[in-house]
């Protein structure tokens, strides 16, 4: 018997280490943190949650929010979105227009990996400034661990993108183009774009590249690097993608390393510092080799899937709203490749795949969401179909739209016109995303009551699409105005831009105190009140 037991004693050490080599240990960080998401889950779920809006603020300029943390004043106040009052993580004096930023990545620190500085390990902001800085500030406290200066007055740098996310990262310039006496007087600007690519925590420089159109012609309207490719898009709805790993180790003259000095080019100075900046050490002098190229509707291209895919529109205005389903290795079009929603409205429906990696298809229109998934016909495995994996259909029960009505007195009346499908009195989809944590399909459905319009947040299983939570947005929503919802776990935030640049930030917290709770459902049975701190007014309850 002992025998036996030490038998399967060894057994099960050795069925428990083959496990956590497979990244299976009921003990590790990993298991309990998808342990507690799932219960997180149940509860939002659960009928009794309900989300209340805890307090709001108002804007003279723009309203960003990442991760917990709303940005406002062009990122100079920090505000913690996670207590139930709002708490000021840090609020800078107002910046000058020359210090003004233009855009922001948030950066966390990756797993497993030793870093230089203790505060590599701490969520950092990177920002790009109008004089071409890229600063890494805190991310809760603002304090600037990082300073690198990108380059001198050839160019403006305006954008910062993800090539793979919290990896490599580029800044993009705006377009180069002359002033029109400069046109006039025959000069020639050959140069359209400049990137400058990093390797992010620790941040290093990878090179700076221009964009030509001696190499790429003369129709380039806009570039971008996403996941290792070079996207070059053309005025007449051209696309084309180049492998940007091969362009870098092809045409890189020289690596260098920020802080570094350097001689080129007849300058002596150093790497990011100014007034230097950093070389433009990528030249690339012949055309590179082409991986593939589309032509879509206003270079609207997407590639996604398994096996892999691609996404366009037909290049002509009268194909606006049909997408085409093709297979990357070969364009063919798949079965049942082309969708249409025939929708009469005057925003359009849109298209895109499933960011939940599962090579699932989501095609939103104004009164359906269709979740699509492409999978191998029978009896040709050589070729993919689109089937229906589900839907989701707005509310319209109440919606009554004959084209002929009789009055009481027998009277016939026929309509003129028919209303659009995004008509503001119909329920009518405007944001559709997805909570990767909680694996929940999220989309907001608005309806215009008299002059007011209420707007709903709901939870669909993104397996089945299945209706788990329904949340009212208190606020009023104008469908006329510009509204961003970001679901991130027990939060809910409305970002709203209201004309003449004023912004709105509601936020909206779970809390399962039922009894106290439904008291508080509406503005007119809650107290709000007003509160300055800091020199900045909130209403919260």
């Amino acid at each position: 018997r002992r025998r036996r037991a030490a038998s399967r004693g060894a057994h099960n050490v050795c069925r428990l280490l083959s496990r956590r080599a497979h990244g299976f240990y009921a003990r590790d960080a990993g298991v309990a943190h998808r342990v507690n998401l799932g219960l997180l889950r149940k509860m939002i779920c659960q009928e009794s949650t309900k989300f209340k809006n805890v307090w709001t603020t108002h804007s003279a300029s723009p309203i960003a929010y990442e991760r917990g943390r709303i940005y406002l004043d062009n990122y100079q106040c920090c505000i913690s979105s996670i207590a139930r009052e709002p708490r000021i993580l840090y609020q800078k004096p107002k910046c000058s227009k020359s210090e003004k930023i233009e855009d922001a990545l948030l950066l966390e620190c990756p797993l497993g990996e030793m870093l230089p500085s203790p505060s590599d390990y701490k969520p950092s902001l990177i920002v790009l400034t109008v004089q071409n800085w890229l600063l890494r500030l805190s991310a809760d406290s603002g304090e600037i661990l990082q300073k690198i200066y990108l380059t001198g007055s050839c160019c403006k740098f305006r954008y910062l993108s993800w090539d793979t996310p919290q990896e490599v990262m580029v800044v993009k310039s705006a377009q180069n183009k002359l002033p029109a006496a400069a046109r006039q007087a025959g000069i020639q600007q050959s140069v359209l774009f400049y990137l400058a690519v990093f390797q992010v925590l620790p941040l290093s420089f990878i090179g700076m590249l221009e964009i030509n159109k001696k190499i790429f012609g003369n129709s380039v309207t806009d570039v971008a690097v996403s996941n290792g490719i070079l996207i070059v898009m053309y005025s007449m709805g051209l696309v084309r993608l180049y492998n940007f790993q091969a362009i870098c180790e092809q045409f890189m003259e020289q690596p260098f390393d920020l802080g570094h000095e350097f001689n080129w080019n007849g300058q002596v100075g150093v790497v990011g510092k100014y007034p230097f900046g950093l070389p433009c050490n990528i030249k690339i002098t012949d055309t590179p080799p082409l991986l593939f190229e589309a032509s879509s509707l206003e270079n609207a291209f997407q590639i996604g899937g398994y096996p892999w895919h691609y996404i366009i529109t037909p290049n002509k205005k009268k194909h606006k709203g049909v997408f085409h389903i093709c297979s990357l290795k070969d364009n063919a079009l798949a079965k049942n490749g082309i969708q249409d929603m025939k929708c009469c409205s005057l925003e359009p429906d849109w298209i895109y795949f499933h960011p939940d990696m599962s090579g699932r298809i989501i095609h939103v229109g104004p009164n359906l969401i269709k979740v699509l998934k492409l999978k191998e016909v029978k009896n040709n495995t050589d070729q993919v179909e689109v089937a229906e994996d589900f839907t989701i259909v707005a509310n319209r029960e109440n919606c009554v739209n004959n084209a002929v009505t009789v009055t009481a007195s027998g009277r016939v009346v026929k309509k003129r016109f028919n209303l659009l499908d995004d008509d503001p009195e119909q329920e009518t989809f405007k944001i559709v995303d997805y909570e990767d944590e909680l694996d929940l399909l999220s989309t907001v459905a608005v309806t215009e009551i008299g002059a007011d319009g209420k707007a709903h947040l709901d939870f669909h299983c993104n397996d089945r699409g299945i209706l788990l939570k329904s949340i009212p947005l208190l606020e009023s929503w104008d469908v006329t105005y510009s509204h961003e919802v970001y679901f991130d776990k027990d939060l809910v935030l409305h970002i709203e831009q209201k004309p003449n640049r004023r912004f709105s930030c509601y936020v909206y917290q779970m809390v399962c105190d039922t009894a106290k709770d439904d008291e508080c459902t509406s503005h007119e049975k809650t107290e709000r009140v007003f509160r300055k701190i800091r020199g900045r007014i909130f209403e919260y309850i």
